[in-house]
């Protein structure tokens, strides 16, 4: 099983008003359409592991996401973090901020956290 990130983000009002719902704009493997409308969000596993026990099978998976948020102002881009972070911090835990700049060849606005998520093997 993966990280319920998009069951998490669908879940939130206040992200699919900006995201949308039907479909969300949260694409995985870091890979969004070509031309889709901002703003939108991207995620990818960039770690993971079992919890490992001495005596017994693992019954968790922890995965480590990179979530990056695009958009066509740096406003856009704040509130959309900030509305997944609320949704995903209910169920996960926040352990990083990552990027934060402007694209010189497209303009976009891109900002971006880290989430470590503990998962039901």
């Amino acid at each position: 099983m993966l990280a319920p990130i998009v069951a998490a983000c669908k879940a939130a009002p206040a992200v699919t008003a900006l995201l949308g719902d039907n479909p969300i704009r949260l694409y995985p493997h870091g890979d969004a359409p070509q031309s889709v409308a901002k703003p939108y969000a991207v995620w990818q596993v960039v770690s993971g592991s079992p919890i490992n026990y001495i005596n017994g099978r693992p019954d968790t998976d922890r995965y480590g996401l990179q979530i990056d948020v695009y958009a066509d102002t740096a406003t856009a881009a704040d509130a959309v973090v900030t509305a997944m972070r609320k949704a995903i911090g209910r169920y996960a835990y926040i352990t990083g901020f990552g990027v934060d700049t402007r694209d010189t060849e497209t303009k976009n606005y891109r900002k971006g956290f880290d989430v470590s998520w503990l998962v039901s093997a």
